[in-house]
């Protein structure tokens, strides 16, 4: 692989066993976004960091998003004339769901169009942060190919996916 692979985390970042982490340390051209407030996000901040690291990676970029990092990469898509390969996003939680966390500004409403360049979005049947039903509708305005993996809660090292070689290999033929 030779493309640049940024790294976007949800709240709190990704911790040391959770696959974004560990995809992370495993190869020298994926870089995490580092946001400065990981723990109450303002999706305004975020989405400006995530501006500046694209401006620097270049067009031939994939980002690689996990919960709520999946409706920054949407904010962004829906503000940004920056040219990326492709998003993979994972786990997209819903910000108008039960069990969204608080403490987040400025994510919802979520914009309802098509990216203007390729992305996948990995589900869960039974993530407590969003249903499928959701999972399949964003996809569908996203203009993303949906992949549904199973009962895998939130997608993250609480429901046991570590290294995720499927999810890589998901990666790995957005980046070929």
């Amino acid at each position: 692989m030779n493309r640049k692979v940024l790294i976007l985390p949800g709240i709190g970042s990704s911790g040391p066993g959770h696959w974004q982490t560990l995809w992370e340390r495993s190869n020298p051209l994926f870089t995490r976004v580092e946001q400065r407030d990981w723990e109450a996000p303002l999706c305004s901040e975020w989405v400006d960091t995530l501006e500046q690291s694209v401006a620097r990676s270049g067009p031939d970029t994939v980002l690689v998003a996990h919960s709520l990092a999946c409706l920054l990469v949407a904010h962004w898509a829906a503000g940004s004339t920056l040219p990326i390969r492709g998003a993979l996003l994972v786990a997209v939680p819903d910000p108008a769901g039960s069990c969204f966390p608080g403490g987040t500004l400025g994510f919802a409403p979520l914009p309802r169009m098509r990216f203007p360049f390729p992305n996948i979005v990995v589900a869960s049947s039974n993530d407590p942060y969003a249903s499928l039903a959701f999972s399949r509708e964003f996809a569908g305005l996203w203009g993303g190919r949906l992949i549904i993996i199973g009962d895998a809660g939130h997608i993250n090292a609480d429901s046991g996916f570590g290294e995720w070689p499927e999810g890589f290999d998901i990666l790995k033929s957005m980046l070929a």
